[in-house]
Formats: structure tokens, sequence, C-alpha cells
């Protein structure tokens, strides 16, 4: 894969200590040719599947897959984030598709977070509990909301933040790929401008979920992304690893 000058990247993706098998995709993706590179710039997609064993594998590469190559053929439309938000779509309807035609698939769907870095701006567009995360001048920003049960009561003002964290049902999804008829996917209505040295972290909710935004801080203090990497993922695993571990980490240069 071609990886331009401008950025550093590393991503990495764990089992866990509980679970047999991975129902997280991830990739990271730019055109091979530099024109199309300069309209298209750089992608990366995160996916926490969800409906057993095999449903929930199926589900999430479908996203990674789907979305990927609907932005980059999207030739119709020049907006990047619009772009997106397309391929959102067509990624909903391919995994709705391909449970319709295997009853063992039914009920599969996945979380889905992808952003898109062009022209020193980010787009990104999402849907579930993986998070779009923002390190710039020393301070960490959280870019998404959790599409949770536990995220609705917070925004309602049922409960706060902190009760939050501790709730039993913290991970129960609102929306997802897949699933309901209609999706809405969130997306920035004017995409924040990036400098050089912010670091993007995305992440499925079995790395955020047992570590702390502090945490997270103190690791992206590490030199390299690998090691933050490494740091991360280590963490969570230290403190359980319940489920499935995946991260890419982007720095502008």
């Amino acid at each position: 894969m071609k990886i331009r000058p401008g950025v550093e990247l590393a991503s990495m993706t764990d089992v866990g200590c509980s679970r047999k098998n991975n129902e997280d995709s991830y990739c990271y993706w730019e055109p091979e040719d530099d024109d199309l590179f300069q309209r298209l710039g750089r992608l990366a997609i995160v996916a926490d599947g969800m409906g057993g064993y095999e449903g929930g594998q199926i589900a999430s590469r479908l996203a990674v897959e789907v979305v990927r190559d609907a932005y980059a053929a999207a030739s119709d439309e020049s907006d990047p984030g619009k772009r997106l938000l397309h391929a959102f779509a067509e990624a909903h309807r391919c995994i709705q598709q391909r449970a319709a035609s295997d009853p063992a698939l039914k009920g599969m769907g996945t979380t889905c977070t992808a952003f898109v870095v062009v022209d020193g701006k980010l787009r990104f567009s999402h849907l579930g509990d993986t998070r779009l995360y923002l390190a710039t001048q020393g301070r960490l920003q959280l870019l998404t909301r959790d599409h949770t049960l536990v995220g609705h009561w917070v925004e309602a003002g049922v409960l706060n933040p902190e009760e939050a964290e501790t709730h039993p049902q913290k991970h129960v999804l609102t929306a997802a790929l897949g699933v309901s008829d209609q999706i809405q996917p969130d997306f920035p209505a004017q995409p924040p401008s990036l400098q050089r040295s912010d670091v993007l972290l995305l992440c499925s909710d079995g790395l955020w979920g047992q570590i702390s935004e502090s945490d997270i801080s103190e690791a992206l203090g590490a030199a390299s992304l690998d090691e933050i990497a490494r740091k991360l993922v280590g963490r969570a695993k230290a403190n359980g690893g319940p489920d499935n571990i995946t991260l890419v980490l982007l720095r502008i240069l």
C-alpha cells in the first residue's frame, strides 16, 4: 500500500483476552493516482461487527470494503464528506442484502467510523460507538458521540458522563449499519482544520471502554505511533480486555 509523505501511520488489532474471534475490521487507503489523491486524500475506517461469530465478522468486513470502494468510486460527487455519506448508505444496503440472503446472518450489523484527510481538513462519518479522537496542542478531544442507550441518556440529562462510564448498558447500540430501515450517520457541518503534529485516533469500544481519556493522553506522549498503539492495546488488555481491540493512528507531519 502506498503511503505518501506528510503523515505518520500506525494500526493494530487484537482479539483481546476473552473473545475467540475478532469481529473488528479496519483499513487505511490512498488512491494510487496522484491527481485523484489531491481530490480524495487519505481514508481510514474502523468497524466493530455484531451478530454472532460469523455475522459480526462479515458485517464489519463488508462495511470496511464497501465504504472504501464506494468512496473511491463516487465519481459524480466532488465533496469528500458527501462521498463518505454515500459510501455509508451503500454499505448499509450491502449488509442488509447479505443478511437477507442467508437466514444464519439475520440481524447482523456493525458500527462504523471513517475519516478523510484532504486539503488540510478533516471529514468523517460515524454510526455506532466506535470513536474518533483528535489530539491537538496537548488537548484530547472526542469528535464523535456514542449511538448507545446510555449515550442517549447522557444527552437527555438522565445520566452524567461519570455514571455512563460504569453503566452496565453502556454498550447497547441505538444505531448501526445494516440493522434499521434508515440510517443517519453523524458528520461535521464544518470540517475542522488540521495542523502539524495533530494526532487522530480511530478506535473500537474494546479500546476506549477499558481505558480513560487520561490514559489515552498519557500514551500519546510516546515518541512513535507504533509505540503508542502498543501501549494503548497493552493497557486495555491489562484492564481485562473483554472485547476485540482495534485502532488506527495518524499524525500530521
